[in-house]
This record gives structure tokens, C-alpha cells and sequence, in this order.
């Protein structure tokens, strides 16, 4: 999954549990830059309420959220 032709920085959380994904997101997001993308893999149920919290709270946008497998993907961007 791309914007504006730039490939996402990958987070692969699957098999951890609240609050580790969460965590490790919000350190990711700090790594970024402004505009760039992340893309969160995970498995735990809690990150659907937890991460649009996330970026509601921090200001970023949660672009795509999809569902595979449960296997959730989250595209985020920085803001």
C-alpha cells in the first residue's frame, strides 16, 4: 500500500498484546517523519479500539484500516 508513491515503514506487532503495540507505534511514529507512513501489523482484538485512539489523541491519520485473517493492518501517517 503506498501515498504519493512512498512505501509505508512496516511495524509487525502480531503476537503481542495490549500495551505493546501500542508502544512500539508510538515509538515508530517518532522515528518518522512528518507526511510518512507507517503500516502496523497486528493481532490483538484491542488494537481496534486503541490505535484509532492513538491518532486521535497524537494528531496523526489513521488512512486504512483492513482486516485480513485476523491479521488487522493499520496505515498511518504522521502529522
Amino acid at each position: 500500500m503506498q501515498i504519493n508513491n512512498e512505501e509505508p515503514e512496516l511495524l509487525d506487532t502480531q503476537g503481542l498484546y495490549c500495551p505493546e503495540p501500542i508502544m512500539l507505534l508510538h515509538s515508530k511514529i517518532d522515528d518518522l517523519k512528518v507526511g510518512e507512513l507507517c503500516l502496523l501489523l497486528a493481532s490483538d482484538p484491542a488494537t481496534k479500539r486503541d490505535v484509532p485512539k492513538f491518532c486521535q489523541f497524537l494528531g496523526h491519520t489513521l488512512v486504512s484500516v483492513e482486516e485480513v485473517d485476523q491479521i488487522f493492518r493499520y496505515l498511518i501517517q504522521k502529522c
